[in-house]
C-alpha cells in the first residue's frame, strides 16, 4: 500500500484543534467577511472559502450553531444546508465548469475532521487531473486563481 502525506495541512489542523475558541464560531464575530472568506450569511449557516483549498472554489457550509454531530443539528438548519449545498453546486458548475463535485462531511477526528467540534460540510469542484505530481510529489498545490478572485465570483452568486 503507498502513503501520500500532507503535511502543510498539520499547522492548520493542530492550531484549530488547540485554539481555546472554536474557528467556526468566532470568525462570524468579526464582521468582516471579506477578511474572513465568509461569501454568504443565511438564517442558520454561513458559506465560507476553505483557506486551504483543495481546489480553486472549494467551500464549508457551516452552520452557525457549534454541534459536533450532524444529528445535534436542527432541522431547520441541516434543512437550509442542504439547500445552500444545492445553490453551491449549480454556482460552482457555472463558474467553474468541473467535471465532478466532492460534497461531504467528516465527523469526528478519527474521520478527519480538521476541525472535529463543529460540523461543516465542503464542496468543491473537481476536474479529471486536479491532482498532478506537484500535490502527491512536491507536496505543492497550484492553484490558478487567488482567493480574492474566487472569494469575488462565488459572493456574485448570492
Amino acid at each position: 500500500m503507498d502513503f501520500i502525506f500532507s503535511p502543510w495541512r498539520y499547522t492548520y489542523i493542530k492550531d484549530a484543534n488547540t485554539a481555546i475558541e472554536c474557528i467556526f464560531c468566532m470568525l462570524p464575530l468579526a464582521n468582516d467577511d471579506r477578511k474572513t472568506l465568509i461569501v454568504h450569511r443565511a438564517e442558520h449557516n454561513y458559506i465560507i472559502l476553505n483557506a486551504y483549498p483543495y481546489t480553486n472554489g472549494h467551500v464549508m457550509i457551516v452552520p452557525f450553531a457549534h454541534v459536533d454531530e450532524y444529528r445535534a443539528l436542527p432541522s431547520a438548519a441541516a434543512q437550509e444546508m442542504t439547500a445552500l449545498c444545492q445553490h453551491m453546486e449549480g454556482s460552482l458548475r457555472e463558474l467553474y465548469q468541473p467535471q465532478g463535485i466532492n460534497l461531504g462531511m467528516n465527523i469526528g477526528a478519527a474521520a478527519g475532521a480538521g476541525v472535529a467540534g463543529h460540523i461543516h460540510m465542503h464542496m468543491l469542484p473537481r476536474w479529471g487531473a486536479d491532482a498532478n505530481f506537484m500535490t502527491t510529489i512536491g507536496e505543492t498545490r497550484v492553484l490558478p486563481e487567488a482567493l480574492e478572485q474566487t472569494y469575488e465570483r462565488i459572493r456574485s452568486k448570492f
